[in-house]
């Protein structure tokens, strides 16, 4: 049971894993357990919505959504479940990306997503945030969240210090 996983990372197409696997990579980080689904909206809506029905029941407690043009993955998930869904967009169109920012972040009121950034960045901080969510429970996890935090803050400092020193 200690290996079941916390969150669902849930993809539209194989082409979403390079951008999604960056939110796995942080949820491993921190030793957060989660899979990886590949499950569309509109060409596997049945099983989508079998895997939102059943999340919770199944261990998840966030589910975090990558999904490009129409992007209506996250949606879908929102609609049918009642844990946290986090929305990536993913920039496999020819708008970049802008259309599945607009698809997942305009979700009527009652339907909530949280919507990242387009992209890679936004598939890091839908882990992140995954992480800030299960913290919430687990004090252990916020003192790595907040280690994780000084470290990036850290960073900066050492930056900032080697421009200052030419």
């Amino acid at each position: 049971m200690a290996n079941t996983p916390q969150v669902g990372i849930l993809m539209g197409s194989e082409s979403d894993l390079p951008v999604m696997q960056e939110a796995g990579n942080i949820l491993a980080e921190f030793g957060i357990p989660y899979e990886l689904i590949i499950s569309s909206a509109h060409r596997t809506p049945v099983e989508t919505h079998d895997y939102a029905v059943n999340a919770a029941k199944n261990g998840r407690k966030v589910l975090i959504a990558g999904a490009g043009h129409a992007a209506h993955l996250a949606g879908v998930l929102a609609a049918n479940t009642t844990l946290p869904v986090i929305g990536v967009p993913i920039d496999s169109s020819a708008l970049k990306g802008l259309d599945a920012l607009l698809a997942t972040v305009q979700m009527p009121g009652g339907i909530p997503v949280a919507t990242m950034a387009i992209g890679k960045s936004g598939a890091r901080n839908a882990g992140l945030f995954a992480a800030s969510i299960i913290a919430t429970a687990n004090p252990e996890l916020q003192e790595k969240l907040n280690q994780y935090r000084a470290s990036l803050a850290e960073k900066v400092r050492a930056a900032n210090a080697r421009l200052q020193a030419k």
